[in-house]
């Protein structure tokens, strides 16, 4: 049931109540809009699964860990998403983010280069990588699979060169090594905290307030409120963990705060977000993935979308290899590989970006990515070897495209596309 008011200057405006809101919500569930349901779901599961087998799993010393842990991935994780709309993929992310890291540590240490001149180095190196790909894949019209399978081969022994055939470079720069292993103040956490929350409720009353004047449907006040709430309640909770002392001597080093990494996952979850949900740019990128003819006939520059895609996709590969070598005070002919493409691509999906294009958010990445490191936290607690925590993160990521897959012929045969 909705109602409808009539402001001052004779808008109507339509409002719909929170019963009619969950009505709509759960109708979109059952045709197929799924989103990161099963991902937040199976999230809440895992860790009610651990936190029961293992006390230690809900311990500030081991919350701490998730995100320095997590990190590589979820960043990663971001920028495939951006690919993963389109429907393609890039297998060399994984090695993308090892060379980027190289880069960034062989200027760092051989060449005597300062962080700020460093970082963005590395960076740039990313947005190369990236452009050479989509190129390749726009204009030469070579397949995403072969293109980036390519790289993946190449990028290998590109790290092998840097690194002389197989040597390790030890990071000693102070700012790096803070990246993925300092925390914030106890003040400065609080502050981060309630300025998340404040903002998180701005943006959310904003919304509502702009979509009124404008005479849209605006989601209920409840709906609204129920959110806010939400949001507080997880990062009051989270900041209150995490601000408590985690040492062993804190009389020694005392170690409390929240992660520096948690803000920077923060800033571009928050970037991804409204590029793509409120830029023109974003609503192309979703044209494209979901119909690219339909998008080209329109106009759209669809070459230059599928380029920008893996620019991005690169990019954020090259945050994930800074925050690698950050986490492990140095790089290795191993650094991006292993199972860091896997497990980042398996994040993307398991949060709800869906491998046949069109569907995605920022922040599936940020819930696949928990989701992942969840599972190889919480096993590696409980003692399981590494065989065994690639079996359960094989078949979740195998029930997860399962779930997309029906999901999508469920929209299909109700219309709901």
């Amino acid at each position: 049931m909705t109602t409808t008011t009539t402001t001052a200057g004779g808008v109507k405006v339509v409002k719909p109540t929170v019963g009619s809101h969950i009505n709509d919500y759960w109708g979109r569930v059952r045709g197929g809009d799924l989103g990161s349901l099963p991902a937040v779901l199976g999230l809440v599961a895992l860790c009610l699964i651990f936190g029961v087998a293992r006390e230690t799993f809900f311990g500030a010393l081991n919350f701490a860990n998730l995100f320095s842990q997590g990190a590589q991935y979820i960043f990663i994780a971001m920028g495939l998403v951006f690919v993963l709309l389109l429907g393609e993929i890039d297998l060399s992310a994984g090695f993308a983010s090892g060379v980027c890291g190289a880069i960034m540590a062989i200027l760092l240490t051989n060449h005597g280069w300062d962080w700020y001149s460093a970082l963005p180095a590395a960076m740039l190196a990313g947005i190369v990588i990236g452009f050479v790909l989509g190129f390749l894949v726009a204009k030469f019209g070579i397949p995403s699979f072969v293109v980036t399978l390519a790289a993946f081969l190449a990028f290998q022994g590109i790290l092998l060169k840097l690194l002389g055939g197989g040597k390790n470079i030890s990071i000693n720069d102070t700012f790096v090594l803070k990246l993925a292993n300092s925390n914030l103040s106890v003040a400065l956490s609080w502050a981060f905290a309630l300025t998340a929350v404040v903002l998180f409720a701005l943006v959310q009353l904003n919304t509502v307030r702009t979509r009124a004047a404008r005479g849209l449907v605006t989601d209920p006040m409840g709906i609204v409120l129920m959110r806010i709430g939400a949001l507080a309640i997880i990062v009051l909770v989270a900041t209150a963990i995490l601000t408590q002392e985690r040492s062993i001597n804190p009389v020694i080093n005392s170690v409390k705060g929240v992660p520096i990494v948690a803000p920077i996952i923060a800033v571009f979850l928050v970037v991804w977000t409204f590029v793509l949900g409120k830029t023109t740019y974003g609503r192309h990128l979703y044209a494209v993935g979901g119909n690219t003819e339909a998008a080209r006939r329109a106009g759209i520059p669809v070459d230059r979308i599928r380029i920008s895609v893996f620019v991005i996709g690169s990019f954020m590969a090259s945050i994930g290899g800074i925050m690698a070598v950050s986490r492990a005070n140095s790089v290795d002919p191993n650094t991006g590989g292993s199972n860091i493409l896997l497990y980042s691509v398996g994040a993307a999906v398991i949060g709800g970006t869906s491998l046949f294009g069109g569907k995605g958010k920022a922040i599936n990445a940020v819930v696949g990515g928990a989701v992942i490191t969840v599972i190889d936290n919480g096993m590696g607690l409980m003692g399981y070897t590494a065989g065994t925590k690639y079996i359960v993160t094989g078949l979740i990521l195998l029930v997860a495209a399962s779930v997309d897959a029906l999901a999508r012929r469920r929209a299909a045969s109700t219309g709901n596309r």
